[in-house]
């Protein structure tokens, strides 16, 4: 189409549509950040808005989102892209992507997803990766861009690979991953309380997502969806944000730092 034919002399052959998509939301992530800001703001001191808008813990994640960024093109550049391509070439089926298969195809992106973000925090090898991301004290939505460098190394992309074998396009894989995951940027705040209930059961919500960065005991390795949360709820995974436990956020040995 159109746009990879003006991508492609850029990107190469192989273009990485999960940073494209990244990269080309990177103003509505911008303007969210401003919103929750001024939002809080206007809440006034008794909401701890200085408490969860650190410039110092700001400043890293975003200097972690913008390296993690150019280590993925990178990788995807020299490994990823041909190794994605492979798989693609040894698929069974040609699954097309129109009105009638795009839901069920998101819906199986963000299952391969699940399970991803379940074995980073059980499988301590993408752990590894994952822990930086969650080794911040704060909730805000610059924390979506604390990311690691070693998701390049780890990889993470042949979570997604079982649908490409199916016959999805990676194009398709990645573009509805990125999607995902531009959706978990707004979900990092402490601006928004909980939703209606069957918002709550269906989707990962603000209140959902902060639990999932809790160190609480009860709150460690809960509410693993991107834009779903059914699949902790079927799996066993779910836990309910409560009122009379207040999320406590990083990991169980705090490092308390700003370094990258």
């Amino acid at each position: 189409n159109t746009i990879e034919a003006l991508l492609t002399p850029w990107l190469g052959e192989h273009i990485e549509w999960k940073q494209v998509v990244s990269v080309g939301v990177s103003p509505l992530f911008l303007m969210g950040f401003l919103m929750e800001w001024q939002v809080r703001k206007a809440r006034g001191p008794g909401h701890h808005m200085w408490h969860q808008f650190e410039w110092k813990e700001i400043w890293a994640n975003l200097n972690l989102g913008a390296s993690y960024q150019v280590f993925e093109f990178i990788a995807h550049a020299l490994v990823t892209g041909a190794a994605v391509m492979w798989f693609y070439e040894h698929r069974v089926f040609d699954v097309p992507v129109n009105a009638w298969t795009l839901l069920p195809v998101f819906v199986a992106v963000e299952f391969c997803y699940y399970w991803f973000h379940r074995t980073s925090h059980r499988v301590r090898w993408f752990w590894s990766a994952h822990v930086v991301h969650h080794s911040s004290e704060k909730m805000n939505m610059s924390t979506a861009l604390r990311q690691s460098l070693l998701y390049s190394i780890t990889g993470w992309w042949l979570f997604f690979m079982p649908l490409v074998i199916l016959g999805v396009h990676p194009g398709v894989v990645f573009f509805l991953y990125a999607c995902d995951l531009a959706y978990q940027f707004f979900i990092h705040t402490e601006s928004v309380g909980k939703f209606h209930p069957w918002l709550e059961y269906w989707f990962d919500t603000p209140s959902n997502h902060r639990v999932h960065h809790g160190r609480n005991p009860r709150y460690i390795d809960k509410n693993y969806g991107g834009v779903l949360i059914v699949f902790d709820r079927w799996f066993g995974t779910y836990q309910e944000e409560l009122a009379e436990e207040p999320v406590e956020y990083g990991i169980v040995r705090q490092i308390h730092s700003h370094t990258i």
